[in-house]
């Protein structure tokens, strides 16, 4: 069965795809009449749908030109016929000629809708208010307690031989199919480690990462070391912010997916929490103990243990 096709992707597809250059040629690319669909645009957004392109554009040409972009390739890219035209627009805009745009300032416009220019693979739907309500402390100790853990998982396959380290226990074990088998504690430890990494990228608007391939324990507690701070940082950085209901448009998805903040922090805290204990299960077939204190999984006892609480 497959999934419903995302409404906000279909329709910033129509808007922003590369050809669509008008309003003629978005609306041919959503098999629709152009006045429907910039009414259909209009009524979800808040924005006609060729200013939503013409806006998401210049963003894109000032991230381009903070990072060292010609103002002509800018100005081509971004879909205008003369370099005197992206200037007037641009300083229009921002209140800069392109080449007056300090890199100290952000790229993004004012938008009726939320909807910016993060990355070359990304954007970002920025929900445009704070919460009252805020996760806390909760969710610190959860992610500090789900890369503890991983520390701790990681401290056990160490000490396996290598044959027992990527023996095959469980056949046939997909826990999220895109990424491939979990047979093995070799494959279920690099899906641990790099399983935030892509997310991260998305978030912060970086490249997609190169995740590389070795399985050793060795290489994956360094791997672990750089990586969990960092999202534990974007995490914390998300929740001051109060940015649980922002949104990441995925374009290194196929096809291009959208996904609220506070989904994807769910989603993988969920799926780390079946294959930590997933990882468990397998070395006690291993022959290791886990019924020790430090291979306790439970958030209570670690975190009674990190601060010197009642055991």
């Amino acid at each position: 069965m497959s999934e419903p096709v995302d409404p906000l992707r279909r329709l910033l597809d129509a808007v922003l795809a590369e050809p669509h250059d008008d309003l003629d040629a978005m609306a041919a690319g959503a098999y629709s009449s152009p006045s429907h669909f910039a009414r259909r645009v209009s009524a979800g957004v808040g924005e006609p749908p060729v200013a939503l392109r013409r806006r998401i554009l210049l963003e894109r040409a000032a991230w381009q030109l903070q990072r060292g972009s010609t103002v002509t390739d800018a100005a081509f890219a971004a879909g205008y016929g003369s370099v005197e035209g992206f200037i007037r627009a641009f300083a229009r805009a921002y209140g800069h000629s392109p080449t007056g745009l300090p890199r100290t300032v952000g790229h993004w416009l004012p938008a009726p809708n939320g909807l910016h220019f993060h990355s070359p693979t990304v954007l970002y739907v920025d929900a445009g208010e704070g919460h009252a309500d805020s996760s806390g402390n909760v969710l610190a100790l959860q992610v500090q307690h789900d890369a503890a853990d991983i520390g701790a998982l990681l401290d056990a396959v160490a000490a396996l031989a290598p044959d027992e380290y990527r023996k095959v226990r469980l056949p046939g074990s997909r826990p999220r199919h895109w990424e491939g088998p979990d047979e093995s504690l070799a494959q279920v430890m690099w899906h641990l480690v790099f399983s935030t990494a892509p997310w991260h990228a998305s978030i912060a608007g970086e490249p997609a990462p190169e995740l590389p391939p070795d399985e050793d324990p060795a290489a994956l507690a360094r791997a672990h070391a750089e990586n969990s701070p960092r999202w534990l940082g974007l995490i914390r950085d998300v929740d001051r912010r109060g940015a649980w209901g922002d949104r990441v448009i995925d374009a290194l998805c196929d096809p291009p997916e959208s996904f609220l903040l506070s989904q994807i922090v769910a989603h993988e805290l969920t799926f780390s929490a079946h294959r930590r204990l997933l990882a468990r299960w397998m070395l006690a077939d291993a022959g290791v103990a886990v019924d020790t204190p430090e291979m306790d999984p439970d958030p209570i006892i670690w975190h009674r243990r990190m601060t010197g609480g009642p055991q």
